[in-house]
């Protein structure tokens, strides 16, 4: 498959080209030659013109249904969504039906998934049902193929175990990625604790409960002389903890969802269940901080937190609501509303959550392996249910105008245009 993409300027920090406009060729799956180049006989011409090519985005939290859950999102339907939104790779967590805690189950998920222009790659539980009693079977799955292990967004609370995941973790260099929340400060309150909590006469969850939960993973992972993931921080109070914490030289690493850079918990006045997500939104000072991390360095990722969920589960009161909004889609129009450049998308979104999983990095080079995505940052279009490619609607973007589109992506020698 030859494919000539031209006009188009590179955003890739590790490339000898980036921020250079060139034109790039693509031959049986590898980049032949940049520069400024003319089309040849039987070749793809894409004019990209405006728009910026950077290595494959790659998630690295997502969630599907498969297996037990097809009705929200299957293999098909995710990387279908995957691939309109820009994403090349996806680290797949394990809240599935059975949980994926078994060397069988992460065969599954890769046999499901091979042939695909994305590539997807399963995501361990830490614990047997996600319920942080006994540890699963960590060293057999990763010889089957997890590139690490969580219990998603089931925080793990004792202590003990926590300390003791981790030694048996470190023992064969596996990933934790854990999400931090303190349940006994946490309770049963679903948004964040503040003025807008109090006007809407609901119980608030403060930053507290996830700030206490980082400190001791802090704690645990010094003390065991290991590394440790905190997923989807939220608040101005974690960006401290683990901006000093990496001071002090400790191997943590986290990431921040998309939507968390851009919606603040006023957005919660009229109780719309598609903006119930966990950690839930926060205010405008703490998007500030996340940003700020981000450009020092302090948060190493950036991920979609793709959550699907029937409209059963959605259209109903706020407080009996799931958690979650679809979002592999919409990821980029965010990270440009959030007023990200091209080079950062590139870093949080390709380079570094690859890195993290100690995986192949795409690079725009001549000689490279071609993974990459082409996306307009200045491009609008329309999020409605004909373009949305999820099985599940629990966006509150459906129906909105966004700007910053993918037009194309490009990976195991296929390509797709949108």
């Amino acid at each position: 498959m030859n494919l000539l993409v031209k006009h188009v300027t590179i955003a890739d920090p590790q490339s000898k080209f980036n921020k250079e406009q060139y034109d790039v060729r693509v031959v049986d799956g590898k980049i032949k030659s940049i520069g400024n180049l003319s089309a040849e006989k039987g070749e793809t011409v894409f004019d990209a013109e405006g728009a910026f090519l950077a290595p494959g985005f790659f998630d690295l939290n997502c969630v599907a249904g498969d297996p037990g859950f097809e009705t929200k999102e299957d293999i098909e339907t995710l990387t279908e969504t995957a691939k309109a939104g820009g994403f090349t790779g996806l680290a797949l967590l394990p809240q599935a039906n059975p949980v994926v805690q078994s060397k069988s189950q992460v065969e599954y998920i890769i046999n499901k998934a091979k042939n695909n222009l994305v590539d997807v790659y399963p995501v361990g539980a830490i614990s047997q049902n996600r319920e942080a009693k006994e540890i699963a079977e960590l060293f057999d799955m990763k010889q089957a193929g997890a590139v690490a292990f969580s219990d998603g967004d089931s925080a793990l609370q004792d202590d003990g175990f926590m300390s003791r995941a981790l030694q048996y973790a470190k023992g064969f260099d596996a990933l934790l990625m854990v999400y931090p929340e303190n349940k006994s400060i946490a309770g049963k309150a679903q948004i964040n604790e503040s003025k807008n909590s109090v006007l809407l006469g609901m119980k608030g969850l403060p930053p507290l409960a996830e700030e206490m939960h980082i400190a001791r993973d802090i704690f645990l992972a010094t003390y065991n002389e290991t590394k440790i993931h905190i997923s989807n921080i939220s608040t101005a109070g974690s960006v401290a903890l683990i901006r000093k914490a990496k001071k002090d030289g400790v191997q943590i690493s986290c990431d921040v969802t998309a939507h968390h850079l851009v919606f603040t918990e006023e957005l919660l006045s009229d109780f719309d269940t598609n903006y119930k997500v966990k950690p839930p939104l926060r205010s405008k000072a703490d998007i500030k901080a996340l940003i700020a991390g981000l450009k020092d360095g302090t948060i190493d990722v950036i991920t979609s937190q793709h959550r699907p969920e029937e409209i059963e589960f959605k259209n109903v009161e706020f407080e009996i609501a799931h958690y979650g909004i679809i979002a592999l889609q919409t990821v980029l129009p965010l990270l440009i509303k959030a007023g990200l450049d091209a080079n950062l998308i590139a870093e949080k979104l390709s380079i570094n959550p690859r890195k993290l999983l100690n995986l192949n990095i795409p690079l725009i080079e001549e000689g490279a392996v071609a993974n990459f995505t082409i996306f307009n940052p200045n491009e609008k279009w329309l999020y409605s249910a004909e373009s949305n490619h999820s099985k599940s609607a629990n966006s509150p973007l459906l129906g909105a105008e966004l700007t910053g589109k993918v037009t194309l992506v490009f990976n195991n020698n296929q390509y797709q245009k949108s």
